[in-house]
């Protein structure tokens, strides 16, 4: 382990890193954004009825651009992480604090992963996901509808958005300051080439505000991808994961494009980074009421971790970008310091991308690791400036833990060296991991992060600590808080991509966005103070079951989690139920629960939920002087569903809508029936699948631009979940042949060919109300259609090796260094790892074809010497070839 300086010692070293590691670049590139399209506020396009709603269509995220950091096996810190010890110790005193001010979904999410992002204004709070965003007022209630990103940006719904709120604007008197800016990426399809577009309000008003948008015209050289926005000075900064050298960085003018004008921006490589594969830097974005004076130099950080190939020490690197809006062309940055840093590891199972265990038996989630996590905050006191920052480290060797290293700097003016004011690992209480943070920074120095945990028997939960100005340095001080935990697990290991928490800039509070799932993936706000806690405050947090649909009894179990938010311990409370305000019952929890705690509580007398039909169930916590009354009642809906599947209305009668004929398996040209209702049973019609052949068909719609959307209800319990979705699009021309297919390689075979299934066809014109993808809605215009599938096991007999005439070959001159080569017509994007002959993983990396092969420099330098495993694989894994090395 090397040495751990004191504060003192790091701060000299840092500034001594500083000026000796200079190194500069001149801007790459320099080019005119032309005078924005200004868009009409999202009122006028809702009175005009141009607004463009969210696409649903399930979609899944751009794979992470190029490859995972350079990691060399063997390589770097050994031993715990140093910093854990102190949080540990912290453990038993720590502060509780408020109940959240509110909790809710801002959208139901049909893309994997969803990508959330959001900030609060004055009065609206925007959040935004890889399909659309939806802007609310400040108590969660909806202030628009869900919303397509090409409302703003015509013509592109890329996805990958990023919000914030740009607080130090004049909006000119009796307006509150600020604007909202959004922005997504651009591929090099579109006008401009790669790129982003940034669209920013006229005004502090998102809803009724025009919107000033630019559209990309950088043509970068690569495509922009996991893209991060900051406001700092007189620049937007951005920075992205992109294979070019030159272009890391982007410079907008911010001036101008406050003010409806034609505004420059420049490029720059980033001298001296160490990369090698996905990678993300942020520059630091201003919060508080001071502005960044003129002419202050833009910084940027990146993590360097000596697991990676070039780097020879854990470090932090600060560059800082040197700009004037009148001679843009001559800007240039530099590597103004390598501050070194408390030993870390941040590699994960190699560099790959599926990390972190979760309970409820779905795959290992992504930590996302080699990212300065979103956003890097930036707050000037008067007598300092200051920068917090996080990213996720393993704090166990042997073994893997994930926790979060976080760094306060400061700097003593503006010019002045960044220093190491304090760095800490906060670490969940108990085994949970803790890993996507964000954090944020009030105008009193107090701290609040919200990050993710869980761990092989508990599911994602989303949650926030904290710390207050003059605490210990080092730790957080603030009790754990969950907001809003997981019913299910995640089906994949793409989770989330982004986190974001950000700083109300009218009273303080904090608000956090994130991926949860309940059942289905859906995104949460979360809207919390550091406040201390009140005295007495129990709340019902969850309704464990019944919630939803589901086969129920005459003798249902109502299990609820009862949170104490107080500051007091409070023994035996009373709780009660009701079914759709019928008779309460009230029973008494047995036992304490402590401060910040919580608690399930089974109910001894169960419900009658029988009969098919919604049931309402409301319970509460019955505490007498209960501090916060306004949590302690909950209501759900749970259905039952036995035998009845939701029958949606629509009209297909009127225009002829949703699908009128279907080829399919055995069916030829069906005419799909039309009911007065919009819904029909035509379960005695049977689609028999038996070869990978009659997965693919053709289909017709009775209206231009409809969709359509396809499930089995493979678990056969008369409902349809996202998983179950089978196949989906859009069709241009109505009366058109349109091809499509039938996805169930995601299924289990028994499931698949145990009997007969479900299977629910709909479609509509998108013209009209309702979402054909969610099977319960009502659909304006269109139908809904159930009939019998039936599944042989032949039907994914389907070939699945892509490596056909594919040779992998490894050579090496001294068994420490090798060189690895694979000649294939395959064209796709290519992953590679190495094991040890235990089965752990030790460096994985995404590879590019160059030219006819796929190359890799494999550096086994530092490893025991002995036998390891190579495995090429496509990017999905689903075809491997492999081959064993030796070490000596």
């Amino acid at each position: 382990m090397k040495q751990i300086y004191s504060m003192l010692v790091a701060g000299l070293l840092a500034f001594s890193l500083g000026v000796s590691a200079q190194q500069t670049n001149k801007a790459s590139k320099s080019g005119l954004l032309s005078a924005p399209v200004v868009i009409p506020s999202i009122a006028d396009q809702i009175k005009a009825g141009t607004l463009i709603y969210a696409d649903e269509t399930p979609k899944l995220g751009r794979a992470k651009g190029i490859g995972t950091p350079n990691v060399v096996p063997g390589k770097g810190s050994t031993g715990n992480d140093p910093l854990v010890n102190a949080q540990r110790s912290q453990e038993i005193s720590m502060t509780h604090t408020k109940a959240p001010l509110t909790t809710f979904v801002a959208d139901i999410s049909t893309s994997t992963p969803s990508d959330p992002t959001g900030a609060a204004g004055p009065n609206h709070y925007i959040a935004a996901w890889n399909v659309g965003f939806k802007i609310f007022n400040k108590d969660g209630t909806d202030a628009t509808p869900e919303m397509n990103l090409s409302t703003l940006f015509p013509g592109n719904s890329t996805g990958d958005p990023i919000v914030f709120f740009d607080a130090n604007v004049d909006n000119g008197a009796g307006k509150p300051r600020g604007r909202y800016v959004i922005t997504e990426f651009r591929n090099g399809g579109a006008p401009g080439g790669n790129g982003f577009d940034v669209a920013i309000s006229a005004g502090p008003d998102p809803v009724n505000d025009p919107w000033y948008v630019y559209e990309a015209q950088f043509n970068a050289g690569a495509f922009p991808d996991y893209t991060k926005f900051s406001v700092f000075g007189e620049s937007y900064v951005v920075t992205a994961n992109i294979s070019s050298t030159t272009e890391q960085v982007f410079l907008l003018e911010r001036n101008k494009m406050l003010n409806d004008e034609a505004a420059q921006f420049v490029t720059f490589g980033l001298p001296g980074i160490q990369r090698n594969g996905f990678y993300s830097p942020q520059g630091f974005h201003t919060t508080g009421d001071e502005s960044v004076p003129a002419g202050t130099p833009v910084p940027v950080v990146y993590l360097q971790d000596d697991a990676w190939g070039g780097v020879d020490d854990d470090h932090l690197k600060v560059w800082e970008a040197t700009i004037d809006w009148s001679d843009a062309a001559n800007a240039s940055i530099e590597l103004a310091q390598e501050i070194t840093t408390a030993d870390f590891v941040s590699v994960f199972d190699g560099g790959s991308f599926s990390n972190i265990p979760q309970g409820g038996g779905g795959p290992d989630v992504d930590a996302l690791q080699a990212t300065m996590m979103n956003q890097v905050q930036y707050r000037r006191f008067p007598t300092y400036n200051t920068v917090i920052m996080n990213f996720v480290v393993d704090v166990l060797d042997p073994g893997e833990k994930a926790g979060i290293r976080w760094y306060e700097l400061r700097q003593d003016g503006d010019g002045q060296p960044w220093t190491i004011y304090q760095e800490g690992t906060y670490v969940t209480p108990g085994k949970r991991n803790a890993y996507q943070g964000s954090m944020a920074m009030d105008s009193q120095g107090n701290i609040a992060m919200g990050y993710i945990s869980s761990s092989d028997e508990d599911r994602i939960a989303m949650n926030y600590t904290g710390r207050f100005d003059g605490d210990p340095l080092g730790v957080m001080t603030v009790f754990e808080q969950e907001l809003f935990k997981s019913t299910v697990a995640s089906p994949t290991d793409r989770f989330a991509d982004y986190v974001h928490l950000t700083l109300d800039p009218e009273n303080e509070s904090f608000w956090f966005i994130t991926e949860q799932f309940d059942p289905s993936r859906r995104d949460v706000v979360a809207n919390f103070t550091l406040d201390a806690a009140q005295p007495d405050d129990l709340s019902v947090f969850s309704i464990v079951t019944p919630v939803g649909d589901g086969e129920y009894t005459d003798d249902e179990d109502i299990i609820v989690t009862i949170r104490n938010y107080g500051s007091n311990a409070i023994a035996n409370p009373t709780v009660q139920y009701s079914i759709n305000d019928g008779t309460v019952v009230v029973e008494t929890f047995t036992g304490t629960i402590e401060p910040g705690l919580s608690a399930e509580f089974t109910f001894a007398q169960g419900a009658d939920l029988s009969e098919p039909g919604d049931y309402t169930l409301n319970v509460s916590t019955m505490l007498s002087n209960d501090s916060n009354v306004e949590n302690d009642s909950l209501v759900c809906v749970a259905t039952n569903t036995v035998g009845l599947a939701c029958q949606p209305d629509g009209d297909c009668a009127g225009f002829g809508d949703g699908v009128t004929t279907i080829t399919l398996a055995n069916q030829n040209d069906l005419v799909t029936n039309c009911t007065a209702s919009g819904y029909s049973d035509d379960s005695s019609i049977e689609f028999a699948f038996d070869s990978p052949e009659s997965l693919s068909g053709i289909l017709q719609v009775g209206f231009d631009d409809s969709a359509f959307a396809i499930w089995i209800d493979i678990n056969d319990d008369a409902t349809f979940s996202e998983d179950e979705l089978v196949s989906s699009g859009q069709v241009a021309a109505e009366n058109t042949d349109f091809e499509f297919s039938i996805d169930v390689t995601g299924f289990d075979m028994a499931q698949l060919t145990a009997g007969p299934l479900t299977m629910r066809v709909r479609g509509e014109d998108e013209s009209g109300a309702g979402d054909v993808n969610d099977p319960c809605d009502d659909l304006q215009y269109g139908r809904t259609n159930d009939y019998t599938a039936t599944f042989t096991p032949e039907v994914l007999a389907i070939e699945n090796n892509v490596f056909l005439e594919t040779s992998l070959n490894i050579t090496s001159t001294d068994n420490k260094y090798f060189d690895i080569n694979v000649n294939t017509p395959f064209e796709g994007r290519a992953a590679i790892s190495v094991f040890n002959t235990l089965g752990q993983r030790l460096a994985h990396n995404n590879l590019n074809k160059e030219g006819n092969s796929y190359k890799y420099d494999l550096d086994m330098s530092y490893v025991t010497a002995g036998v390891y495993i190579v495995q090429f694989t496509d990017i999905d894994g689903g075809s491997k070839l492999v081959e064993k090395i030796v070490v000596r």
